[in-house]
């Protein structure tokens, strides 16, 4: 339940209280000891709600079985006890009552709750219960169901002395805190009924609560998983965080169902309220699109700082119950006005999401609506019942055993919406995945026709080439064509990047080369309009490339692009330096000759030899590179596969046929 709304049920206990004990007749502590709590024939579990002795001020005699009591006050624990001591406020009260028991009685228990941050109960005599620290005075939170079984030596005598000593701070003397010792703050029964019946009421009150967490801390999870491979969409980033801080609050909440701990906890946790605000802000801004600016990060940081105050209020005093509805009013603005509205806008913008997430969002909103609603209505004495029922209805809804909250079911419904959403953007994604599937495989398949496994061959030449893309494309390429004087014309190289964007170029220059080809076989002339062709198309992309030229006669002629050299018989050749293609236009690639004698091989590479890297880092290197260069071209890519392919591999290896040589 809200905070402000336990607050109201005690305005409301606290003003009939003081109603109640005006026109309540005069009773005498001799009369009240003479009609004692009569547990001699109860069946089911009982509140002691029947009239206590009180009395304002300290002293250890106050617990012991045979205190003289007589000059204390009655006081019925329906009412509130400001009317007692409205003027004086005494630090420590004390309560005493006496309960008459079967001696033959067993398995008797006390359970407790929400007496006070700091008290301790007595049973004839004997410290039995205690929580915080009265004197000095250490504070506790309230609110566990505490339970324990009495002794069944203490019912030989028939009758058993409960006393309490209590502390009441200055903040719940406070008109709305209803201090001190309340009807339903100790209840008597068998210890077994008490264990069932607790366990129950902690079931029915937060099963709803306990579905709506674990469903965001598990939707948190999941969208770490999806942030971290999509570091772009920052929606997930958030429900993460979300998650995470329902998991930070989530042990405090579950510990003080049955145990009272040190208040600097619930500070502690209430503290993290402070970010609530700005992170649930920042995931629905982010699924829709819309920047935070900074006047509307210093709301954020202001609604934060009053839904912490609102969770801590009850610790330092509390407000005027008129302005309670107010203390959180920017959180539930943003919750219920600010979010509705841009969740709206989008939505008639064409944003699915925005819709899905405006179902959650509109139930919780009318909840904050009647909450408030009704918070007013209670400043009104004579709806007060009807704002009580109210209360009831939209947070305390009995559904059999169960307690169902508006807020819960809004939770509940936020974290289904968001998992539509994340089963959307997964089947879409899929349906995106297998087209792009099937681009790549047609792009394969263009490849394998620009890149023919088989070459032409070419009277006086062996040629081998082997092509081994690191992914189902690759940006490798390669030309083997007849010359005109009865020589072979090569082109090979590497475009940078992998995958479709590096395929597409490999097109674009193959269908290039091919064009160039018919009109010249000058590697220089060649390199020239292959640059100029990509100088300015390729998006800022460029490409290696080697063009060489060997003639019938074995007369080689290269011209490289930032290519690395090929191997004659082993031995790294020196060719010009010169800037990529696609650079620069206009860029000279100046020539350089050789002779391949007879039986002679020349080796070309791509860098995706040299470049093949092990599980420890290592490189193949030049060195390694040189010494496999007269293997057979299926040798070298098998040697660089093995060693750890990381690029695509390209060996292309021209051996000058010996007898053709001769006869020529």
């Amino acid at each position: 339940m809200l905070l402000f709304c336990a607050s109201a049920l005690n305005v409301l206990m606290a003003g009939t209280a003081l109603a109640g004990q005006a026109q309540a007749p005069a009773t005498t502590a001799a009369q009240i000891r003479a009609s004692a709590f009569d547990a001699t024939h109860m069946r089911e579990p009982h509140d002691l709600d029947s009239l206590w002795l009180v009395h304002g001020s300290d002293d250890p005699a106050y617990g012991h079985a045979d205190f003289d009591d007589s000059q204390w006050v009655p006081f019925d624990p329906h009412s509130s006890i400001i009317a007692l001591y409205e003027k004086t406020r005494p630090e420590i009260v004390w309560y005493r009552q006496r309960v008459r028991v079967d001696p033959g009685q067993t398995g008797l228990a006390l359970r407790e709750r929400s007496i006070s941050r700091a008290f301790e109960v007595y049973v004839n005599g004997e410290r039995f219960l205690a929580s915080g620290q009265v004197e000095p005075f250490k504070s506790y939170s309230v609110g566990a169901r505490r339970l324990k079984r009495i002794p069944d030596r203490m019912m030989a005598s028939g009758t058993i002395v409960i006393a309490l000593r209590v502390h009441i701070s200055r903040s719940e003397w406070t008109i709305g805190q209803d201090p001190g010792y309340f009807a339903t703050n100790l209840t008597l029964g068998q210890e077994s009924a008490l264990y069932r019946d607790t366990w129950l009421a902690v079931i029915g009150e937060n099963l709803f609560s306990w579905i709506d967490t674990f469903m965001q801390i598990a939707l948190g999870a999941v969208a770490l998983v999806l942030f971290l491979a999509q570091r772009r969409q920052m929606e997930y980033l958030w429900i993460f965080a979300l998650g995470a801080l329902r998991v930070a609050e989530f042990p405090y909440e579950a510990i003080t169902l049955f145990h009272d701990i040190p208040v600097v906890w619930q500070i502690l946790s209430g503290s993290l309220r402070i970010a609530t605000p700005f992170f649930w802000a920042s995931m629905y801004f982010a699924f829709v699109g819309q920047r935070i600016g900074w006047r509307f990060r210093i709301f954020l940081v202001l609604a934060g700082i009053l839904n912490a105050y609102s969770w801590l209020e009850g610790l330092f005093g509390a407000a005027p119950s008129w302005l309670q509805p107010f203390i959180n009013l920017p959180f539930y603005a943003l919750l219920s006005v600010i979010t509705p509205i841009v969740l709206i806008v989008h939505l008639r913008r064409g944003n699915r999401e925005a819709g899905i997430l405006l179902i959650p969002v509109t139930l919780f909103s009318l909840f904050l609506y009647a909450v408030v609603a009704l918070q007013l209505l209670f400043q009104f004495p004579a709806w007060r019942t009807v704002a009580l029922k109210g209360f009831d209805l939209v947070d305390r809804f009995p559904a059999g055993p169960f307690f169902i909250s508006l807020d819960n079911v809004s939770g509940i419904l936020f974290a289904l919406s968001l998992a539509v959403i994340m089963v959307l953007r997964s089947t879409s994604m899929s349906r995106r995945q297998a087209q792009l599937e099937g681009e790549l495989a047609a792009a394969q398949q263009v490849q394998q026709v620009l890149l023919p496994e088989q070459v032409e061959a070419v009277p006086g030449f062996v040629v081998e080439s082997v092509y081994q893309p690191a992914q189902q494309v690759g940006g490798d390429f390669f030309q083997i064509l007849p010359a005109g004087d009865g020589g072979l014309l090569l082109v090979v190289g590497d475009v940078a990047g992998k995958g479709l964007p590096a395929a597409m170029m490999v097109s674009l220059l193959v269908g290039s080369i091919r064009t160039a080809a018919e009109d010249t076989d000058d590697p220089q002339t060649l390199l020239s309009k292959l640059n100029e062709r990509l100088v300015g198309r390729s998006g800022g992309a460029f490409s290696t490339a080697l063009a060489a030229h060997i003639s019938s006669q074995g007369k080689v002629t290269i011209a490289n692009a930032g290519h690395l050299s090929p191997y004659l018989d082993g031995r790294e050749m020196e060719l010009h330096p010169a800037l990529p293609l696609g650079i620069l236009s206009g860029a000279h690639y100046e020539k350089s000759y050789f002779q391949l004698a007879p039986g002679s091989r020349l080796t070309f590479y791509s860098d995706g030899v040299i470049e093949a890297q092990n599980a420890k880092g290592e490189l193949f290197g030049f060195e390694r590179g040189r010494e496999i260069s007269t293997r057979p071209a299926s040798a070298i890519v098998e040697t660089a596969m093995r060693f750890g392919q990381s690029d695509d591999i390209t060996v292309v290896a021209i051996t000058r046929s010996a007898t053709v040589a001769a006869a020529a």
